[in-house]
């Protein structure tokens, strides 16, 4: 795909099931099968027609040692990698919870839209492996899609753990990050290996720096973020259908 092919298939990823869920009931998907990926990898595939446009749902699968959804990179370049090699799509959008900075205008349920991510717990102090660890990938710019759909903006940040460290906290606000989350920079590594468009769409779940325990906040506000997306998403679908990643 070049940028001024149209979009046709689009790659939806999620980290978890409570996310994927109601949209996947929303978009009437089936439950590919066969799925598109063979084990022993976890993720779970979803597919189906909205409007003109192939529509592929993948999340990350359950720990079948502990059964809770797989989260973090690990799991989410993992999904990436073999989704994307089996489905080839035109975009790939990774869509998901996360938690938001008030400092950066964020407030729970906000839908918002990645300018470029960055890890903020990959910290390796050696000269040339300090801007790897930190992985800044630029996002394709998309002003309309966020003029049309009044979704918020800004850098996302992501690293393997709920809470977080001085140091990763040190590492987001020099990088302004508005968002932090588990997966997106992950995503967007394996995306530049394929040369495959990213759109990263995620919705506040709980505050960085509002002063209340993160885990206490997510669970209390993982059924509104999801409620969020399943709104959002398939506004998101409609807008890039029959254009091109230079009209959006």
């Amino acid at each position: 795909m070049t940028a001024t092919s149209p979009i046709k298939r689009v790659l939806l990823l999620f980290a978890m099931e409570a996310e994927a869920n109601p949209l996947i009931s929303k978009l009437s998907l089936k439950k590919d099968d066969p799925q598109m990926v063979s084990g022993p990898a976890p993720c779970v595939t979803y597919s189906g027609i909205v409007g003109d446009l192939q529509v592929h749902v993948a999340w990350n699968g359950k720990c079948a040692v502990n059964s809770v959804d797989n989260v973090g990179t690990v799991p989410a370049s993992l999904t990436a990698y073999l989704t994307i090699q089996a489905l080839d799509p035109d975009l790939v959008i990774s869509a998901g919870t996360a938690g938001g900075f008030k400092a950066q205008g964020a407030a729970i349920g906000d839908t918002f839209v990645g300018t470029s991510v960055v890890n903020h717990d990959r910290r390796i102090p050696i000269p040339g492996f300090d801007k790897y660890g930190i992985g800044e990938l630029q996002s394709p710019p998309t002003p309309g899609l966020q003029t049309a759909l009044g979704f918020k903006s800004g850098v996302i940040s992501s690293g393997n753990s709920l809470d977080y460290t001085d140091k990763c906290l040190e590492i987001m606000g020099s990088h302004k990050a508005a968002v932090k989350e588990m997966e997106a920079a992950a995503i967007a590594w394996v995306c530049n290996l394929y040369s495959k468009p990213l759109i990263c769409v995620k919705s506040i779940t709980d505050i960085v720096d509002g002063g209340r325990p993160s885990h206490e906040e997510f669970l209390e506000n993982l059924s509104t973020a999801a409620v969020a997306l399943q709104t959002a998403v398939p506004r998101v679908l409609e807008f890039v259908s029959g254009k091109t990643m230079a009209d959006l």
